[in-house]
């Protein structure tokens, strides 16, 4: 039995009708930081108010109708500053609450090192509004982490949190006094400056220190260097000057804070695809468990659909089709695709039949992801390939007719107006009697946004993976040809050698056709990649970055 947690118990009837307010911490950026608990508050949320750096990570865990009054800087000194200190917050949540709303006020980090938060709370306390804490993954601890930097040895290494931008002299002569580790959160140009404060009070210059920005996401970038040294790290590696110079920074401090071991240490950057962009065409749905994987080996996946899928012209073909499913006239139904799933299931739905009109019936699926579907619609397959995940897989595992066994002789296949001879003929040879049906037609879909257009053409991903020859046509016909700097993955040869019919070099080719096995393919071309870089003594990059022109971006 799963323990309850105390905070999710309803609400006493005696509170009915009042406002709540939950403070939230989002972490640092990383939305798999947030808790349980957080993604409950936020599925609750009436209204949310978050900072602008966390609004995109909560923002899908609320209701579709929840509110996002948007904050705004009321002082025009810390905007000067580049700090929007003083906002409009504490008003937006008092009048939600005392309106009776649930109110979920998100902040960066953990809302108990968010001195605003706390201000906010007491202005509840203060009107007898309910209210409760969801803690976060505090950032000057979360980014340290993902940099690779433990803050604490075995010998129990003192760490102390300092402020850079609220910092006094008192404070910068504690820490300098102290051999432990110091954890600064500041901005980017202001690094320089910390440094020196630390030197100044008492540390030495050969200090270790590692400077993260962006720290949680795939824009991190990490520094090492020493109290001494950093600046001219930064002015050599042409860091700033920059206009992203007032972009938030955590450093970190400390003879025994592990910075040294950072080579070994530094899991998160050093995943195979850190960073890079990668091209997806697909649509949303049929991409989502292909572009988590990518997620998983550092990637920022880019959905573009390069397919569109319309009914067919003729539907009563699919509609007599479906009244025979219910009426017994198959022994079979094969789907080859998530796309036929969802033109029955749709067919269905305008029928008001369910999943039970299959009883009786034998069903096959092509793929792990079209029985994923079935499975989801209330159907369990009977039949998947079990070796190559294809129709040719599935004809090596299809049975024979047998008037023995099987009362009936006939086999219903839905599929795109794409003709899918080698299935039809497989099964007739099979003995099997085919009712071969158009159940949605594929047109090429509309090209994407002007500047997804450019990025492709000019380099701005730095890989695609092709999983058909048709997504190589229909990319390359609504969006251009991708830059030559774009590694090339695709899922097997013959859409191996439709893009090399239209120029394109091939570098990674997947040993089976699995979408999963392409992405893990190019996983792999990525760590020989960084790791020939490595060997070389070079910076690890990623392939846009080596087009003519082209900046390190990994801090925008």
């Amino acid at each position: 039995m799963n323990p309850t947690s105390p905070t999710t118990s309803p609400v006493s009837p005696a509170l009915a009708g009042h406002g709540h307010v939950t403070f939230l911490g989002a972490g640092p950026g990383d939305p798999g930081l947030l808790t349980l608990r957080a993604v409950e508050a936020l599925a609750g949320a009436d209204v949310l108010i978050a900072e602008p750096d966390v609004l995109d990570v909560v923002r899908c865990h609320a209701r579709a109708g929840v509110s996002t009054p948007e904050l705004t800087v009321v002082d025009e000194s810390s905007t000067a500053a580049g700090v929007p200190v003083l906002r409009d917050a504490a008003n937006l949540v008092m009048e939600a609450a005392r309106g009776g709303r649930r109110v979920v006020r998100a902040v960066t980090g953990d809302p108990g090192l968010d001195g605003n938060a706390g201000a906010e709370m007491l202005a509840c306390a203060a009107e007898g509004i309910p209210f409760e804490v969801v803690p976060g993954v505090a950032t000057a601890v979360g980014v340290p982490a993902y940099a690779g930097v433990p803050l604490r040895d075995a010998q129990g290494t003192d760490v102390r949190f300092v402020d850079a931008r609220t910092a006094d002299d008192r404070c910068w002569a504690e820490v300098g006094a102290s051999d432990g580790t110091v954890v600064v959160s500041t901005s980017l140009d202001s690094v320089a400056a910390a440094a020196g404060e630390l030197v100044a009070a008492g540390r030495k210059p050969d200090t270790p220190l590692t400077v993260t920005i962006a720290g949680t996401t795939t824009r991190q970038r990490t520094w090492n260097a020493t109290l001494g040294t950093i600046a001219q790290v930064f002015k050599q590696g042409k860091v700033l000057p920059s206009p992203e110079g007032h972009r938030p920074v955590i450093a970190v401090v400390g003879e025994r804070s592990a910075a040294a071991q950072r080579d070994q240490l530094s899991w998160f950057e050093s995943k195979p695809l850190f960073g890079w962009r990668v091209l997806v065409p697909r649509t949303k749905e049929q991409a989502a468990s292909l572009s988590d994987q990518l997620r998983s080996y550092g990637a920022v996946p880019h959905e573009v659909p390069t397919i569109a899928v319309e009914p067919p012209r003729t539907p009563q073909q699919m509609e007599r089709a479906v009244k025979g499913l219910v009426t017994g006239r198959y022994e079979w139904i094969a789907f080859t695709s998530v796309n036929a799933v969802k033109a029955v299931r749709e067919k269905f739905e305008e029928y008001g039949l369910d999943a039970r009109a299959f009883a009786g019936i034998k069903v096959a699926a092509v793929g792990e992801q079209t029985a994923a579907a079935l499975v989801d619609f209330g159907v369990k397959p009977d039949l998947v390939p079990s070796g190559e995940q294809s129709a040719a897989g599935l004809l090596e595992d299809w049975p024979p007719y047998d008037p023995v066994f099987d009362p009936i002789d006939r086999v219903f296949l839905p599929r795109a107006d794409i003709a899918t001879e080698t299935l039809v003929a497989g099964l007739i040879e099979l003995g099997w009697e085919v009712d071969d049906v158009t159940a949605y037609r594929t047109v090429r879909a509309s090209p994407p946004p002007a500047d997804t257009r450019e990025a492709i053409k000019g380099g701005g991903f730095d890989a695609v993976l092709f999983t058909s020859s048709s997504t190589v046509r229909n990319l390359v016909g609504i969006a251009g040809k991708p830059h030559n700097v774009t590694v090339i993955a695709c899922i097997g040869p013959a859409t191996a050698k439709t893009a090399e019919e239209h120029g394109l070099r091939v570098d990674v080719l997947s040993p089976e056709p699995s979408v999963h096995k392409l992405a893990e393919a190019l996983a792999e071309f990525g760590l020989r990649r960084r790791a020939a870089a490595l060997e070389a003594g070079d910076p690890v990059t990623r392939p846009s970055e080596r087009r003519p022109g082209a900046r390190r971006r990994r801090t925008t």
